[in-house]
């Protein structure tokens, strides 16, 4: 057996042919993105979005640079540049067929941690349009009691006092937007790829409410001048395994040390508001859109709760991946009627979608055998994913008279999960939540007291004071504690 090709510019033309691999004179490419927060998703999203375009020819200014601030992002900044900045996006189909694309849209990483001024410099640089982040729902530094910047948070306060040597990503910002503003630039557009509901509005009100900590004057330029649309981002990207690095030494012949394995299904809607110009992602499939809300709330409630409806009961039920869950009828059948009685009563209509066919393809994504998308992953940070993705359903539904019966069978399973840690074979769990403490705390105190999980206010608000819903939440939760079988109790949901 031929020993596997290093990925590498130089290497290119040795892969196979089944390989895709940029045409265009990556030499050429430009920086107009920088990016903060290169994982998984950013590869599998909006590089691989702008790789499409740049194989146009006529999009070269619209280079990303990758930028990482916090250590844990040091071996991705190495391994990338290492092979040239490219690596390998894996698109694993339902029937097993895969898709191998080495995509070239990354140019240039940089570590804040180590050099805050080459960071600043590059936002501040006139070539770049556009900054965007993923850096999770944990990077926008909120206060859970305001809504507002959270000043009080120690990297915030070091970032108000020193200026020039940021740690968060709205120092950064903050730093090179006031250098665009002093040499007479255009400020760049804001674009935030989060998974978080009006995420350019969070943003927004995160970095000017940061600015204003350090100069109001340049708080109110940034109000009045900085675009920050709001999007929906939406591709399946489990993390990376050593089978998938081995898939592709033995299947390509490639050495890629970090590739990215996803769905075929990739969508992004985005609101078209930008302060210095755009690529044309439109001509790659990118959609466009005055008001992105209600494809966010479709996605939203329906996607991402779908997600947590099937993760958590599966987490306690034993099951490892969604896929596996999703080959269980009644799990299947019980993740159906959640989208049809419980979410879409309360849905607005969204031009172009036809409801129906999207529930369904959202099934078939979930039970893709290729993904194997890990449970543990769709568990992970539930206690700031649930309060986003699930809790405006519940209200909606209590309002309006409507069912909420599955929903309130998950936030008991979800108890249950944080009180024993294990499934119901007694196998432990891994729980990683910030909340993890809190949320075991009071789930413990389920013996004597059946709501105590719901008096955590920060995830449930008011939700305690609805009898409705308490009385609902007690008989499923005095269900599960007498057996964890969740098969069982999906099941007498659905009946109910």
């Amino acid at each position: 057996m031929k020993s596997p090709i290093s990925l590498g510019q130089k290497s290119l033309s040795q892969l196979p042919d089944d390989v895709c691999r940029p045409t265009y004179d990556r030499s050429q490419v430009t920086t107009g993105i920088v990016h903060v927060g290169v994982g998984g998703f950013h590869r599998s999203h909006e590089a691989f979005y702008t790789d499409l375009l740049l194989e146009s020819g006529e999009a070269l200014e619209w280079g990303i640079c990758g930028v990482g601030l916090r250590e844990a992002d040091r071996r991705m900044a190495t391994i990338l540049k290492q092979q040239d900045y490219l690596y390998t996006l894996i698109i694993k189909h339902p029937d097993g067929g895969l898709e191998t694309k080495v995509i070239g849209s990354i140019v240039d990483f940089l570590m804040g941690s180590d050099d805050p001024a080459a960071v600043i410099d590059r936002m501040a640089d006139p070539g770049t349009k556009i900054v965007s982040l993923t850096i999770t729902e944990g990077g926008y530094n909120v206060d859970p009691a305001t809504g507002e910047f959270d000043a009080s948070n120690a990297d915030a306060r070091h970032d108000i006092e020193h200026p020039e040597q940021p740690r968060l990503v709205f120092g950064f910002l903050t730093a090179a937007l006031q250098k665009r503003r002093e040499q007479g630039l255009p400020p760049f557009t804001v674009q935030s790829c989060d998974n978080i509901q009006h995420n350019g509005d969070l943003t927004r009100t995160m970095l000017v409410g940061f600015a204003r900590l350090q100069n109001s004057d340049l708080a109110d330029w940034i109000e009045r001048e900085v675009c920050f649309p709001n999007a929906m981002v939406d591709r399946i990207t489990p993390v990376t395994t050593e089978s998938d690095i081995e898939l592709l030494r033995t299947k390509f012949g490639i050495e890629d040390r970090w590739p990215v394995v996803c769905e075929p299904f990739c969508q992004w809607v985005v609101e078209d508001r930008f302060s210095a110009g755009r690529p044309d992602w439109q001509n790659v499939g990118v959609q466009f859109v005055p008001n992105v809300t209600p494809y966010e709330e479709m996605k939203l409630r329906l996607l991402n709760a779908g997600h947590s409806m099937l993760g958590i009961p599966g987490a306690v039920y034993g099951y490892r991946t969604i896929d596996e869950c999703v080959r269980d009828d009644v799990f299947r059948r019980f993740l159906r009627q959640f989208f049809d009685v419980e979410v879409t009563p309360v849905l607005d209509p969204v031009e172009g979608i036809d409801l129906d066919e999207y529930k369904a393809s959202l099934i078939e994504r979930f039970g893709n055998p290729s993904i194997r998308d890990d449970v543990s992953r769709i568990c992970l940070g539930s206690s700031s994913k649930l309060p986003v993705f699930l809790m405006p359903t519940i209200r909606e539904n209590l309002a309006s008279g409507g069912s909420i019966r599955l929903a309130a069978l998950v936030i008991a399973a979800w108890c249950y999960y944080s009180d024993r840690q294990a499934n119901r074979h007694g196998e432990p769990l891994a729980i990683n939540d910030e909340l993890k403490d809190e949320l075991h705390a009071a789930a413990q105190g389920t013996r004597d007291d059946r709501l105590s999980f719901l008096r955590i206010e920060s995830v449930f608000g008011d939700l305690v004071n609805n009898e409705q819903f308490t009385k609902t939440y007690a008989g499923m939760v005095d269900r599960i504690y007498q057996s964890p079988n969740m098969r069982r109790h999906m099941q007498d949901a659905m009946d109910g």
